[in-house]
């Protein structure tokens, strides 16, 4: 994990933060929020529908989530949204 100045984070002792303890550190706030467990990435699928559901142009979202190609972004997470597919087609035959 790199901060946004490509320097490592660093854990309470200095070394670098590996993924265990961002997961551990994420399932203790979940608990203490009395969320029902979730997985991090759960989080990251919500994000992408919500994008897409606000208007984000598919290859915007792509770039977000390191996708190589705007294909897996829409793979993934276009069959969550019909109401695009219904929006497209008013707008094709309008």
């Amino acid at each position: 994990m790199k901060k946004e100045d490509g320097k490592p984070r660093q854990s309470k002792i200095g070394t670098p933060t590996n993924k265990s303890n961002i997961r551990r550190s994420f399932n203790s706030i979940i608990k203490k929020a009395k969320i029902p467990k979730i997985r991090f990435h759960d989080i990251r699928y919500t994000q992408a529908k919500l994008l897409l559901l606000q208007g984000v142009h598919p290859k915007i979202v792509s770039k977000c989530f390191g996708h190589a190609d705007v294909r897996i972004t829409l793979d993934t997470y276009s069959h969550l949204l019909p109401s695009m597919q219904k929006d497209t087609a008013i707008k094709f035959f309008l």
